[in-house]
């Protein structure tokens, strides 16, 4: 007996169930399909395309999965605005995670319905929103880097330098290339930075030596990766595909590259990835136990350093703003709140006037 089976969205012509397979309502037989692959497999194939990290595939796997999960398995596509909503309140409710863990969360469920579902978002309301603490900034004291930096050595102590001299986030310096250092202008080109934005800073003229001595060592050893076949470097966005050589090239090359090669999951290719992160994390983490520093002192805490002192050397915040690469004045202004000094960084007329004021 013919089983009648609902029209699908994509068309109003009704389908029937014959001998196990779809038909036309007529009886022909439906032309064969491919199998769709598994939703994570669409999602890891849609985020691989657009050339994201892997930290971002297995950040939005992860909290795709708790989804389906958390809403008992159901499909996403029988999902919408409203379970959404119940997901991410009970991130904040029930499993009280942080504001940028809650964000996360919710950026790759925006992911899975727009780029592999094709399904618009639209407002979700009522959603128990991560309160985002209010906290100053860990920052070191000029003697307080300096004993730090002494305690590391080799790459390590480079790249800390960079960071502190440069203003640097810790990828930003993981994911430099040789293109992007220019030595003649004392300038670091930082490419793809946070929110997808490129901009320059300064480059130490204390360790202008020591880096053009590092990556002379990093050319001599894509040269001899080279003479194996190998030296090729994964290239950002798609100049893969339009440039085909250009990962074998020079100015391409990590700065810190990594000591060993790994294989590209996608080509099967020997290539070298640049040092891993975790390198210099746990290089600064000695160095503070080491050098006594009672603060919670981390990679990032360079950064936060190298902001308070260009302001405590008086130069204008918005110079400042642009060196960190911020995109609102207000959040370099929390620096003015670390510095040794009155209220908002702002140093009273009064104190200028010299000595003798005392009452």
């Amino acid at each position: 007996m013919m089983e009648t089976v609902k029209a699908s969205r994509a068309s109003n012509q009704p389908f029937a169930v014959i001998d196990g397979g779809l038909s036309s309502k007529n009886g022909t037989p439906a032309p064969p399909t491919a199998q769709k692959p598994k939703l994570l497999d669409q999602v890891r194939q849609a985020i691989r395309t657009r050339h994201y990290s892997d930290k971002t595939e297995k950040a939005y796997v992860h909290w795709i999965k708790r989804y389906i999960f958390f809403h008992n398995k159901r499909p996403p596509m029988e999902l919408a605005e409203l379970e959404i909503g119940q997901f991410l309140s009970s991130l904040a409710t029930d499993n009280h995670v942080s504001a940028s863990t809650q964000n996360q969360a919710f950026n790759a469920l925006l992911f899975l319905y727009k780029e592999v579902l094709g399904r618009k978002i639209g407002l979700i309301d009522g959603v128990v929103r991560a309160k985002r603490p209010q906290r100053l900034p860990v920052v070191l004291t000029r003697e307080e880097v300096k004993k730090v930096i002494e305690q590391m050595n080799g790459v390590p102590r480079l790249m800390a330098i960079l960071l502190y001299g440069g203003g640097l986030r810790l990828m930003e310096c993981c994911h430099l290339r040789v293109k992007d250092i220019d030595f003649s202008r004392n300038e670091i080109v930082v490419r793809a930075g946070k929110g997808d934005k490129d901009r320059h800073t300064m480059l130490p003229t204390a360790i202008k030596d020591s880096l053009s001595r590092h990556i002379e060592a990093v050319r001599h050893q894509h040269q001899e990766d080279i003479e194996k076949g190998l030296g090729r470097v994964a290239l950002p966005n798609a100049l893969e595909r339009k440039y085909i050589n250009a990962g074998r090239e020079w100015p391409w090359q990590w700065v810190f590259p990594a000591p060993q090669h790994y294989v590209d999951r996608v080509t099967g290719e020997k290539r070298r990835h640049h040092l891993h992160e975790s390198v210099l994390q746990r290089a600064v983490r000695d160095a503070v136990v080491k050098a006594n520093i009672s603060k919670p002192a981390s990679c990032h805490t360079f950064r936060h350093s190298f902001a308070t002192h260009l302001l405590e050397d008086g130069y204008d915040i918005r110079t400042v703003q642009e060196l960190l690469g911020h995109r609102d004045v207000s959040t370099t202004m929390v620096y003015t709140h670390v510095l040794n000094r009155g209220g908002r960084g702002v140093r009273s007329p009064a104190d200028s006037l010299g000595a003798g004021l005392e009452v």
